[in-house]
């Protein structure tokens, strides 16, 4: 009979290993083993200590007669997938990007899933995959390819309205915007239902599931860094068929934002388990992908469409919300979106996954909307399909500057100066945002000649970003 003062202790079993921070695989049965045969006659707290020391010290370890076949595998390096000796790509703009964007491709070049790539002339550092980088793979996707701001998109509603309207009555339009858009952490206290919220991957994917109530939370809201929401003079110069548009002046209100925690939860989360699975050498480790056969590039598949659909239900609602303050039915919207992978078919018909970092589409035909920064126009464009740059195009201007360099070398007088001169008011934002920080939109629009055509361009009047009501330096 069972002495009930002293009861057998339950044995130890692999979610206490993982507990005590044993990697997940068979170092986890070994371990068991030996704790079972070697060491019956220590207590379950005893062997807990003795297997922290281990994971602590594996090498201190090796010479533990009993101990030393857990520590061999915990010293075991994981395998690496090779890189291959790498392709070229095609660059626009090169006199304008930077070495740290050139290496960065070329490592992507490298893959054994990289089947072509290009670089826009926007292009500047990121994580991965450069800002401005396109790459296509076969059947994989590279969380880290598309970005954390899944399918950050831009987002244009024109209107009938006379442009003098936004000098005349100035503040009334930034009452609007004050009143409508909400960023960064600021939310709506009262958000808008939309049909996005209720699809089924917020009920069948577990991260997704998570981050349902953050989403619901921050739908209709705008991001902080380079999102903006902004009214503007657009010109049309040549007819934009799919919208009735003719040529002529119109009032217009244009976005940028993306899919805010609901693609930033995304991103991290696929971009841990990429890593995981995908071991690549250090200088590529953040381009890991996920093979769209299994569970998990599925998952992130589906995932990654869904937040591209709320980035654009953000939009529509901000869109709409100004257009009732308007009072005024819209006469179009143009949008495009960037951060994103798409499949897409090569000249031989081969499906291909496209990531566009930084980068639009730009397939024959396709209008998309390039801006400049606060103080210079961006433009309404139509792509030419042009296949060296895998029907794509850039962003926008691209950075021509780092944050914290912006924050040492600007002043808030000569960002207000440049403000003044452009006719440009600016409601938030900081010296990180300034015009200066970003490149010659002309020039980056020349280097895409071959690219897109120019439809007509838009010139901002009333400018709200994510800060303070004053233009401002903010952490």
């Amino acid at each position: 009979m069972e002495n009930q003062f002293n009861p057998v202790p339950a044995p130890l079993t692999g979610k206490d290993l993982l507990e005590i921070g044993f990697p997940a695989g068979k170092a986890i049965g070994i371990a068991l083993e030996v704790m079972k045969t070697s060491f019956t006659g220590k207590t379950r707290e005893e062997k807990l200590y003795l297997l922290r020391a281990l994971l602590l010290n594996p090498e201190a370890h090796l010479a533990v007669a009993d101990l030393a076949p857990v520590a061999e595998v915990l010293l075991e390096k994981p395998d690496t997938i090779s890189l291959a000796e790498g392709a070229p790509f095609q660059i626009y703009g090169a006199e304008a990007i930077e070495e740290g964007a050139l290496k960065q491709m070329r490592t992507a070049m490298r893959l054994p899933v990289t089947v072509a790539g290009a670089l826009m002339p926007d292009a500047h550092p990121g994580y991965g995959l450069p800002i401005g980088g396109v790459l296509a793979t076969r059947n994989a996707v590279i969380p880290y390819g598309v970005g954390v701001d899944i399918g950050c998109r831009m987002c244009m509603t024109l209107y009938g309205l006379p442009g003098q309207l936004l000098e005349e009555k100035k503040d009334s339009f930034r009452k609007m915007l004050l009143d409508h858009t909400r960023f960064g952490r600021a939310t709506f206290q009262k958000p808008k239902e939309h049909p996005v919220l209720e699809r089924s991957e917020f009920r069948e994917i577990p991260v997704v599931r998570e981050l349902r109530e953050r989403a619901v939370a921050q739908i209709g809201s705008s991001g902080g860094g380079n999102h903006f929401v902004e009214f503007g003079l657009v010109e049309i110069l040549s007819p934009v068929e799919e919208h009735n548009l003719l040529p002529g002046r119109y009032l217009a209100v244009l976005s940028h934002s993306g899919s805010r925690g609901l693609g930033a939860g995304i991103a991290g989360h696929y971009t841990r388990l990429a890593m995981e699975q995908c071991r690549l050498p250090q200088e590529a480790r953040h381009l890991a992908w996920l093979d769209l056969e299994t569970e998990a590039g599925q998952e992130y598949w589906l995932a990654m469409n869904l937040a591209g659909d709320y980035a654009s239900a953000c939009h529509h609602q901000i869109h709409d919300r100004l257009s009732a303050a308007l009072k005024t039915e819209p006469l179009a919207r143009i949008e495009n979106h960037h951060n994103f992978a798409w499949k897409e078919k090569d000249a031989p018909g081969n499906e291909l996954i496209v990531h566009r970092k930084g980068a639009t589409p730009a397939g024959k035909g396709v209008l998309g909307i390039i801006p400049g920064s606060m103080a210079t126009p961006g433009f309404i464009v139509r792509g030419k399909g042009e296949a060296l740059s895998i029907n794509s195009a850039s962003h926008g201007a691209g950075r021509v500057m780092s944050r914290t360099r912006a924050k040492e070398t600007l002043t808030q007088a000569g960002v207000v100066a440049c403000l003044v001169s452009a006719g440009v008011e600016v409601i938030g934002s900081g010296l990180d945002e300034a015009p200066m920080v970003y490149k010659d939109i002309h020039q980056v629009m020349a280097a895409q000649q071959d690219l897109v055509e120019v439809l007509g361009s838009f010139t901002p009047r009333i400018v709200r970003m994510c800060g303070d009501e004053h233009f401002q330096e903010v952490d």
